[in-house]
């Protein structure tokens, strides 16, 4: 069985409101919340899940308060030994802005999104400002229909709502079990421990975006999932590496 060490990676720190996160509860109260590229180390593939925002600008003294160390993109990698060019996969979970600006960088790259969050892309609604068919040009694009295996130990499962091809990436890890990348952003409030998980607070289908993030809390709480790490959450052990 191939097994992967996830190494998450800040590339920016943006300040919103809860209730971007989660739908009608916590608006008002300000918030933080880090941007993830994840780098997958093993099985002899060099695997990114998105690659986050190209530059962002960090008010000061807030690295220290999060106990969060943001890094561009590229120095990210060379922190980890590598450089962008030795990335063969993009996996992304959707292609809003700060999940994809830095893949021209990865030369090298195939990039696996679904088919209906490509086909939004190059035609998204007015009220959704955040694709750009740029970030994705002169790139090798494998288009991906539903749940699939991407390399031996990683997996898509397709999670709609937030976006209409959102796609959760599951890794499985020697010692984390099957660790689940929501493909919607969210955070830790998203998953309470009793009850029902709540809605993605951006969203195109919000009936979808309830039954996506309620079937992923159901999938850790009765398997296969062991662990989730939502994109956007201030999760235990940030920038440690998941094993």
């Amino acid at each position: 069985m191939s097994t992967y060490k996830i190494h998450p990676i800040v590339v920016g720190l943006n300040a919103t409101d809860q209730g971007i996160m989660t739908y009608m509860r916590g608006y008002g109260q300000a918030i933080h919340i880090p941007i993830y590229a994840f780098y997958l180390e093993g099985d002899g593939i060099n695997i990114m899940v998105d690659t986050g925002l190209e530059d962002f600008i960090l008010p000061q003294g807030l690295e220290e308060e999060l106990g969060l160390k943001a890094e561009y993109f590229e120095d990210g990698l060379t922190r980890l030994g590598l450089k962008p060019e030795e990335i063969d996969i993009i996996i992304h979970t959707h292609l809003h802005n700060d999940h994809c600006e830095n893949d021209a960088l990865c030369s090298g790259a195939k990039v696996y999104a679904q088919r209906s969050e490509i086909e939004f892309m190059n035609n998204p609604h007015v009220l959704d400002h955040r694709y750009d068919p740029d970030y994705l040009e002169g790139m090798e694009v494998v288009e991906v229909e539903g749940d699939a295996e991407i390399a031996a130990g990683v997996e898509v499962i397709h999670t709609p709502g937030h976006t209409p091809g959102g796609q959760s990436v599951v890794v499985d890890t020697a010692e984390a079990g099957k660790v689940l990348i929501t493909g919607f952003c969210c955070n830790e409030k998203n998953f309470p421990s009793a009850g029902p998980a709540v809605c993605p607070g951006v969203h195109t289908d919000a009936l979808t975006a309830w039954d996506t993030v309620n079937r992923v809390k159901a999938m850790a709480e009765r398997g296969p999932i062991d662990t989730i790490v939502p994109c956007h959450a201030l999760w235990p052990g940030q920038q440690g590496i998941i094993t």
